[in-house]
């Protein structure tokens, strides 16, 4: 994103007291601007915790062990904010930049908050993003460090799925002693890279000395099966039982072959231990950030750790956490399964809205998002009202985040908060990219507001002992605005066969494309009548859920006609340019 001099407003920082910071012209520079503080001093002072319950990765990031936090700070329980958007556009809708911006106000308001994101995939960055951690005066640093390799998280699991992959073809070369049927194993092997040569593939070829032939393929990181246990562990104990549970394959009997019959769950574990510690860094105005995990919601659930929420619940007063895409994606996952899983509710929710995303919506050109257009805002705004709709479905009224963006004239704000009026929403506009935490001031005020409102009662879309295809039906009819689902001979019979397997009580992972309440991209707004074509399920049984592929939705993206990775590079002093 490239951001004009005039278009940045003043920040401060915690440290440096009030004052503007000097224009920039891109996100990576503004994010250099700012000296973090040192992550142990940032740590005690603002979280209250001891040096010996941190592993720092150098002097600005660290892990935290969560499981040996004091009992009188496990005890403790503050409140979740959870920040979806309406349906992403090519424009973008900066939710986590309004999730850092929010956690920056509230902290203004002289508030304990901290933000829970997740960690940016190296596919996206080097795809089309160029970078994930917030824009302008939003962000979290270490820019580069967080962008690029980070503390090692993604390796790790890209490691683990791929010894597991590694352990079973090795079974297969030297006894198959469990009887695995080649032609039935779904475990695949990941990447975190937009590799779309990889999606399909074929091992073992050469000769018997390189293993059995079969077919295969590879998935992103972020969709990896070991991400979501990650994602949704409860302590290490949790992670272990949860990777032996993993389902690899089937016997010719068609009994279930998993990473425990194996032997392969101790050393995913071990691989894991320190993945499984969420990750401490700070916002530019020092307020701290636990950044951990980072599956996709669009094919995966979309949220950050579990063992990151709770540290912050445990340490702070207020959490502000995101799920990814739009709220039919992001937010119903994170309540009917990592809410599910876990125990949690939100407190509050923000639902991130920008004028350029309803003028998308309602038909404006991508090139012509910059000129006013208060009718095409009108037309758009049935997709914030299907939002605002399906999050009543949960038994929660949020508020409203109109990210400002420079070119948004105020005939259009005012017409959008009159709009959210009419759909029963409070607006609130927000400035935060131009102008940090004292652009969010006023969005977090009303979320602090709605806070002491008292907590929403928690409600699911539907009970554990509805039947598959009728999850998917009620998350395709109730959500997604469709008449029904259109179930796939294969796809049929991997739910029988989950079910048969007693696997039928598991909420379920509806992969399909983020831009449409449809599996067509291209049917903007809030399409209703349509018929959601089911193609694949798999089963996740070690991250509890399973997933449905829908539509052309693939779990490997592929790379853009001009990838951000072009534009990433060095500078003559060594350092990193190009992201953004």
């Amino acid at each position: 994103m490239s951001i004009k001099p005039d278009d940045l407003g003043s920040a401060s920082s915690r440290s440096a007291g009030a004052g503007a910071l000097p224009p920039y012209e891109s996100d990576l520079e503004i994010a250099r601007s700012v000296t973090p503080e040192p992550v142990l001093a940032l740590a005690g002072q603002r979280l209250g915790l001891e040096p010996d319950v941190l592993v720092p990765y150098g002097h600005h990031k660290a892990k935290i062990e969560f499981e040996q936090l004091p009992e009188p700070v496990r005890a403790a329980r503050g409140r979740l904010v959870l920040v979806t958007a309406v349906s992403p556009t090519p424009a973008g809708e900066g939710k986590t930049t309004t999730s850092i911006g929010l956690a920056d106000g509230l902290n203004r308001l002289g508030l304990r908050a901290t933000a829970c994101l997740r960690e940016p995939s190296l596919g996206p960055c080097f795809g089309m993003k160029g970078g994930a951690a917030g824009g302008g005066r939003a962000q979290v640093i270490p820019m580069e460090d967080i962008n690029l390799h980070f503390n090692g998280d993604f390796h790790a699991i890209t490691t683990a799925h791929n010894l597991l992959a590694a352990l079973l073809d090795n079974h297969l070369h030297w006894s198959n002693e469990l009887g695995v049927d080649a032609r039935r194993v779904s475990w695949r092997r990941v990447i975190d890279l937009n590799d779309r040569a990889l999606r399909d593939i074929v091992t073992g070829l050469g000769g018997p000395a390189h293993g059995v032939p079969r077919e295969t393929g590879f998935d992103i990181t972020a969709a990896s099966e070991i991400m979501a246990i990650l994602c949704l562990a409860d302590g290490i104990e949790d992670l272990e039982k949860r990777l032996g549970d993993i389902v690899v394959a089937r016997r010719r009997d068609f009994k279930t072959v998993t990473a425990r019959d194996l032997g392969a769950d101790g050393a995913l574990a071990a691989l894991l231990k320190d993945a499984l510690k969420p990750n401490l860094v700070q916002t530019l105005e020092h307020n701290p950030v636990f950044m951990h995990g980072g599956p996709f919601a669009n094919i995966a659930h979309g949220c950050n750790s579990v063992a990151a929420t709770r540290t912050a619940l445990e340490l702070t007063d207020i959490v502000v956490t995101e799920a990814g895409f739009g709220a039919d994606l992001g937010a119903e996952k994170f309540i009917d399964i990592k809410c599910r899983s876990a125990g949690l509710f939100p407190d509050a929710v923000v639902l991130v809205c920008t004028v350029r995303a309803l003028k998308y919506q309602g038909g404006k050109a991508k090139a012509q998002l910059a000129e006013p257009d208060v009718e095409a805002l009108r037309a758009g705004a049935v997709n914030l009202e299907r939002h605002l709709e399906n999050l009543a479905r949960f038994g929660l009224s949020p508020i409203v985040a109109i990210n400002r963006f420079p070119g948004d004239s105020d005939a259009e704000i005012a017409t959008l908060i009159e709009l959210a009026g009419e759909f029963g929403a409070v607006a609130v506009v927000a400035d935060h990219w131009r102008q940090g935490g004292d652009g969010a001031v006023a969005l977090a005020q009303a979320v602090a507001d709605g806070l002491a409102d008292g907590a929403p009662q928690a409600k699911f879309l539907y009970p554990d002992e509805m039947p598959l295809v009728d999850k998917i039906r009620s998350v395709a009819c109730g959500i997604y605005g469709a008449a029904d689902i259109a179930l796939l001979p294969q796809a049929a019979r991997q739910l029988r066969e989950f079910e048969e397997l007693g696997f039928g009580h598991l909420p379920v992972c509806i992969a399909k494309t983020q831009y449409s309440f449809s599996d067509d991209a291209a049917r903007l707004g809030a399409p209703k009548g349509h018929i959601l074509p089911v193609a694949e399920a798999r089963l996740a049984a070690g991250a509890g859920f399973v997933v449905i592929l829908c539509g052309s939705i693939m779990t490997m993206p592929g790379l853009p006609r001009h990838p951000a990775a072009l534009d990433i590079g060095l500078d003559d002093q060594g350092r990193v340019e190009g992201l953004s």
